[in-house]
């Protein structure tokens, strides 16, 4: 689970055509920031022992699994770059993390991780510094998803807990869910408009940045990396846990 790469679970190399799936972010959405009592800083997991599953994550994946939906993982992990800890600590955590969740009946099929970050900091990591293609909002980490699992990306979905996963999707050719803490108030202008959307998301035609499909089942739609929107793009469900955002997603009209 490298730099803007993709790792595929062993025994996932049949890989179908056309296959949808919910690509999901990582810390906000499937587990919770780490918080120092002591100290009262907070941090992304980057050991396995920081891992705790938010509320709703299980029964959620169980839900979007049972619906047909192949499950992966798009997650900027910016510490190595900023010098907080080192490449092989955010790894080891992804792959606990993949493990604890196929224990608990939510298989991942793969883990795509960028560890750039544009500025960087003291100690970081110098090939890690700079921009790069693959930094949510970007699509990239997205796009090699596509590519790597054979997915149809006008039929899949990016669920996240930030407006930059809400852009990642959409610049990706897909759709959108917002998992919305109630104590997240830099999300509100999100949350609103999106909530009257999704009540007729059956009347609306497929997102304007949605590759055509191919007319053949062996010919996989490939999205072309764009810039993220100039302005924050809204998702298509919302909801406070991953459990509230799944069924919207396995109920969806398409």
């Amino acid at each position: 689970m490298g730099i803007g790469e993709v790792t595929a679970r062993p025994g996932d190399e049949r890989a179908v055509a056309k296959r949808r799936a919910v690509v999901l972010d990582r810390d906000g959405t499937l587990i919770d920031i780490v918080r120092d009592e002591e100290t009262g800083a907070i941090t992304t997991a980057f050991h396995p022992d920081h891992i705790r599953l938010l509320a709703g994550v299980e029964e959620g994946l169980r839900v979007l699994a049972g619906a047909g939906f192949v499950l992966a993982i798009a997650t900027n992990q910016p510490g190595p770059a900023k010098g907080h800890f080192r490449r092989e600590a955010v790894e080891r955590t992804n792959r606990a993390l993949v493990d604890l969740l196929a224990a608990r009946g939510a298989p991942i099929a793969s883990v795509a991780v960028c560890m750039h970050h544009p500025d960087g900091g003291p100690g970081g990591e110098r090939a890690l510094i700079g921009p790069c293609d693959c930094r949510k909002p970007k699509p990239g980490l997205l796009v090699q998803l596509v590519q790597e699992l054979r997915l149809d990306a006008s039929a899949s979905w990016m669920v996240g807990d930030t407006s930059s996963d809400v852009d990642a999707g959409r610049a990706a050719g897909m759709r959108a869910g917002l998992v919305f803490a109630p104590n997240r108030c830099e999300l509100c202008p999100l949350r609103a408009p999106a909530e009257a959307i999704a009540e007729t998301a059956a009347e609306r035609s497929p997102p304007p940045s949605s590759p055509q499909r191919a007319g053949s089942p062996g010919i996989v739609s490939k999205p072309t990396i764009s810039a993220p929107p100039a302005k924050a793009a809204l998702p298509d469900v919302t909801g406070a846990t991953l459990l509230d955002v799944a069924r919207k997603i396995a109920a969806f009209s398409w």
